[in-house]
């Protein structure tokens, strides 16, 4: 092989490898193997376990062997030295790749800020820093509308084998994204005084967050919503004011979690839950009724997953009854008062008249008394 060629070798196996911190006896062996396709390449008939080849990592020069013979062609040096430079290359490229999985394989389960690169039919590629990352269908809010450059927030979800190998899989629209956006808002949360202990999301129209603190003096609920609602507007303005997200404080008892959840519904009742199939029956007055079901039965479609319970929701249409009793038992009793007074009135009546004919017959009979009295 020409010094030349041997200088170009070297230069292209060393300074690439120590400028991207590649271990150069790795990419020694890879090259090798190379070299031997690309001698292949050239010589189809041959059965490449014949053949071995050696590479000097200091002077850069390739010889082939069979069977201890060289059998080096000439000028194959040049092949060796391009075929050395495009795999050192690709090594990089595959440690980078690996070295950049390995990192996100870490952030599973975190937020991160990204911007739309592009897109790939209805799915959007984000650039989330040292990558690309794929955001599917899928994992989209429904009424949500991405444009070229825009920057957003995204849950990172999962790595996944795709077409073309490993690819990160990213979300709007998973309950992750909520719990990482308070975390990055709320500091107690960040500390873990405050705790989200559960969310249930329809994305991109409310959302449902129960918070608990176990640290005397905290207001988990006030936490998280911030004075004057700074820290909660700041999350839904994350997603545009597309999203409603209402803050429940948890609680231990199933009845007053299952009340709690149902807000923004007032005066709701637990009259009876079972444990072993996850069923609640409450009751709610009939001017909350609309408020504890919500539109299309969101509101109580979230509580049920918040809480994990089913919920049946009936109004309280035993109370009106007992009252429509209590007042027709009122007005009986109001009318036989009456006939009551009306009766000792007319008794008043008749005696006042009876009682001038009484004195009169007694008046009659003192006199005839007299009378007969004188004649004797």
């Amino acid at each position: 092989m020409p010094a030349v060629q041997r200088s170009e070798f070297a230069l292209a196996l060393n300074q690439v490898a120590n400028e991207r911190g590649v271990d150069v006896s790795v990419v020694l062996e890879t090259v090798k193997n190379a070299i031997l396709a690309a001698y292949k390449k050239d010589h189809p008939g041959i059965e490449i376990e014949e053949f071995s080849t050696t590479l000097d990592k200091n002077t850069g020069e390739a010889r082939i062997f069979k069977s201890d013979k060289d059998v080096t062609p000439p000028g194959f040096g040049r092949i060796a030295a391009q075929t050395a430079r495009q795999v050192i290359l690709q090594k990089i490229r595959e440690r980078e790749k690996e070295a950049i999985f390995a990192d996100y394989k870490l952030r599973i389960g975190t937020i991160v800020n990204g911007r739309v690169l592009r897109f790939a039919g209805p799915n959007v590629i984000v650039d989330v820093g040292k990558t690309e990352a794929l955001m599917p269908t899928s994992e989209q809010i429904p009424n949500e509308r991405y444009n070229l450059n825009q920057r957003l927030t995204v849950y990172i979800l999962e790595i996944r084998e795709g077409l073309k190998g490993q690819e990160i899989i990213v979300s709007r629209s998973n309950s992750g994204l909520l719990q990482g956006l308070f975390s990055r808002e709320v500091p107690e949360i960040r500390m873990g005084s405050v705790i989200i202990k559960d969310i249930a999301r329809e994305s991109g129209t409310r959302s449902k967050v129960a918070v608990y603190s176990n640290q005397k003096g905290i207001d988990p609920v006030g936490s998280c919503v911030g004075q004057k609602g700074v820290r909660i507007q700041a999350v839904i303005q994350e997603f545009a004011n597309l999203e409603k997200i209402d803050i429940i404080q948890w609680q231990e008892d199933p009845k007053s979690y299952i009340v709690a959840a149902l807000s923004p519904a007032k005066n709701v009742t637990a009259q009876k839950i079972d444990n072993e199939t996850k069923v609640a029956f409450v009751r709610v007055p009939q001017e909350e009724l609309s408020l504890a079901i919500g539109k299309d039965g969101q509101n109580v479609r979230l509580a049920s997953k918040l809480t994990g319970f089913r919920i049946e929701i009936s109004p309280e249409e035993e109370k009106t009854v007992e009252a429509e009793e209590k007042n027709d038992k009122k007005t009986a009793t109001t009318e036989t008062q009456k006939e009551n007074e009306t009766q000792k009135f007319t008794d008043s009546v008749v005696a006042k008249e009876q009682k001038p004919e009484i004195k009169i017959e007694k008046k009659k009979a003192v006199k005839a008394k007299k009378k007969k009295e004188e004649k004797k």
